[in-house]
C-alpha cells in the first residue's frame, strides 16, 4: 500500500478547517471516551483502517478495556455498554448510514433521554467530523503504520 499524497502538506488550510471543528468538539464537554466510541464505530462502518487503528489505541490509552473495544462492532449483543453508550452508538451508526433511513424518531428519542439539545448537536458534529476524517484518509490512501 502507498499513500497517494499527504493532504495536509498539499492543502494545509483544509487541515486547519478540520482541526477547528475538532477543537470545538473537544472543548464542548463531550466525554472523551464517548467521543472515541463514536470515532471507532463510524470508522468500522466506513472501513477506515487508519482511523480504527488510531482511535482504538487512543481509547486503550484512556484505560478502556480490550473487551469493550473489541466488541464495539457487536455492541447490541454485548452486555458491557450502558444505555447512554448504546444510544450514542445507535446514533453514530444511523448518522453514518443516513442515506439508508435518515434518523428515525425512535433513535432521536433514545438519544434525548441521555443528551440535551445542545449535546445532541455536539454528537452530530462529532459523528460528522469522523466521517469526514474517514473519507479523507481513505481517499488519500492513508493506512496504519506497522507496530
Amino acid at each position: 500500500m502507498e499513500v497517494r499524497f499527504n493532504y495536509s502538506q498539499v492543502n494545509p488550510e483544509a487541515l486547519q478547517a478540520m482541526l477547528k471543528l475538532e477543537g470545538f468538539i473537544k472543548t464542548s464537554g463531550l466525554d472523551a471516551k464517548l467521543y472515541e466510541f463514536i470515532k471507532i464505530r463510524a470508522s468500522q462502518i466506513n472501513g477506515c483502517a487508519f482511523c480504527i487503528d488510531m482511535h482504538t489505541r487512543d481509547l486503550r490509552n484512556m484505560g478502556e478495556t480490550e473487551q469493550r473495544i473489541n466488541l464495539l462492532t457487536a455492541w447490541r449483543e454485548a452486555p458491557f455498554y450502558s444505555d447512554k453508550e448504546r444510544a450514542l452508538l445507535e446514533l453514530t451508526e444511523t448518522v453514518t448510514r443516513i442515506s439508508e433511513n435518515g434518523v428515525p424518531q425512535a433513535v432521536y428519542e433514545k438519544v434525548r433521554k441521555h443528551f440535551d439539545e445542545k449535546e445532541y448537536v455536539v454528537l452530530i458534529m462529532a459523528i460528522n467530523i469522523i466521517n469526514a476524517w474517514n473519507r479523507i484518509a481513505i481517499s488519500t490512501g492513508m493506512f496504519p503504520a506497522a507496530q
